[in-house]
C-alpha cells in the first residue's frame, strides 16, 4: 500500500541542497568575496604603511623653478602692463615750467611723479588740478621728448620697456595745472594776474622765476571750449603752456581725452617725498578769507550734538545687554 504524498511535503531532492534562511544566510550574502577582500586590505594595508613611513600623505612633485621662472616673470609683465594702463604710472617730465611745486630745473634731479588714472573714470579734471597729458598738435615746444634709438633690434625693447614702464613713454607728454575748465573765460593782466569770468584767482602755488611777473603774463579773454581745459605752469615766468602754444590761443586748450592722470605723488628723489598741492584757485578767490573758515566753525559746533546723540544711542542699545547680566 503507497501512502499518498502530501501537498505541502517538501519533495525528496538529494542532488539539492537543502536551503537555509536565517541570519546566517544573511550574514554570508554580505560577506565580499575573499578575493576582492583579501585586494581591498592589501591595498589599504600598504597606504596605511606608506603614509606611517612617512608621516604625512604622499604629495604632488613641485614643478622646478626654472620651469616656473618664465611663468613668473610672464604673469609679473602682464600685472605691470595693467598698472600701468589702467591705475597708475610713475613719470618724469623734466620741465621747468612747474617750479618749484616740481623739480625739473636744468642741473636739477627732476622729480619723479606718480600719476594716477582712477580719479578721472568718474570725474573730469578741475581747476587746481595738476595732470599729465599728451601734447595735442599744436603744441609744437615739447619740454620733454623720449629719444629712441636708430637701431631697429634695440628701438623693438625701448618701445617694450615704454609699456611696462622700464622705460621713458615715447609721446609728448607734458605736466601742467588746470587754471579752467570748458565753458568758463580766462584772461591774464599785466602784474601776473589771472582771471576767470571776471574773478581774480587766488594762486598760492605760483613761483616767479627772477623775483617778479615778466611782461608776458597778459593775454586776452579766451573762452575755453566745451571738453577742453586752459592749463597753465606754475613758474609763470618760464612756461610754454595754454598762452603761447599754436597760433591762436584756442589752438592752446588741451582736450580732456588727452589727459592721461592726475599727479598725486612725488616718489623720487626720497628728500621731497609727499603730496602735490592742488588747491582749487577758483574756490579760494571765490569767497572772502573770513568766509574760508566757515567750513571748520560748522564742524566744530556740530561737533558736540553729535558726541551727545551717539552717546545717548550707544546707552540705549547697551542698557538692554546690561540688565539681562545682572539677571
Amino acid at each position: 500500500m503507497v501512502n499518498p504524498v502530501h501537498s505541502n511535503a517538501p519533495e525528496d531532492d538529494p542532488e539539492r541542497p537543502e536551503e537555509v534562511t536565517g541570519p546566517l544566510e544573511s550574514a554570508k550574502s554580505e560577506t565580499p568575496e575573499p578575493g576582492i577582500y583579501e585586494s581591498r586590505r592589501g591595498r589599504s594595508s600598504r597606504d596605511d604603511s606608506d603614509e606611517s613611513e612617512s608621516g604625512k600623505k604622499p604629495t604632488k612633485k613641485k614643478m622646478s623653478f626654472w620651469k616656473e621662472l618664465p611663468i613668473l616673470i610672464v604673469v609679473a609683465l602682464v600685472l605691470v602692463f595693467l598698472i600701468q594702463q589702467f591705475l597708475a604710472r610713475v613719470y618724469v617730465i623734466p620741465s621747468g615750467s612747474m617750479e618749484e611745486t616740481l623739480h625739473g630745473c636744468p642741473g636739477c634731479q627732476g622729480d619723479r611723479i606718480l600719476v594716477e588714472k582712477v580719479t578721472y573714470y568718474f570725474t573730469d579734471p578741475a581747476p587746481g588740478d595738476v595732470i599729465v597729458f599728451k601734447g595735442p598738435g599744436p603744441w609744437v615746444q615739447n619740454e620733454f621728448a623720449g629719444e629712441r634709438s636708430d637701431n631697429a633690434f634695440v628701438r623693438f625693447f625701448e618701445q617694450l620697456g615704454s609699456v611696462i614702464g622700464l622705460a621713458p613713454p615715447d609721446e609728448k607728454d607734458f605736466v601742467k595745472r588746470v587754471i579752467a575748465v570748458g565753458g568758463q573765460t580766462v584772461r591774464g593782466d599785466a602784474d601776473g594776474k589771472v582771471y576767470v569770468d571776471d574773478k581774480v584767482l587766488n594762486e598760492p602755488y605760483v613761483y616767479w622765476e627772477g623775483g617778479a611777473p615778466n611782461g608776458d603774463q597778459q593775454f586776452e579773454p579766451v573762452t575755453v571750449p566745451p571738453g577742453t581745459l586752459w592749463v597753465m605752469g606754475d613758474n609763470r615766468n618760464n612756461s610754454s603752456d595754454s598762452r603761447k602754444q599754436g597760433n591762436t590761443r584756442l589752438e592752446g586748450v588741451v582736450p580732456v581725452s588727452d589727459v592721461i592722470g592726475k599727479a598725486q605723488v612725488i616718489v623720487l628723489p626720497p628728500g621731497r617725498w609727499g603730496g602735490i598741492p592742488d588747491p582749487n584757485p577758483q574756490a579760494l578767490a571765490s569767497a572772502p578769507a573770513w568766509q574760508q573758515g566757515i567750513p571748520l566753525g560748522a564742524g566744530v559746533l556740530l561737533a558736540w550734538p553729535v558726541l551727545w546723540t551717539s552717546r545717548r544711542v550707544g546707552r540705549a542699545v547697551v542698557s538692554p545687554f546690561k540688565g539681562s547680566d545682572r539677571k
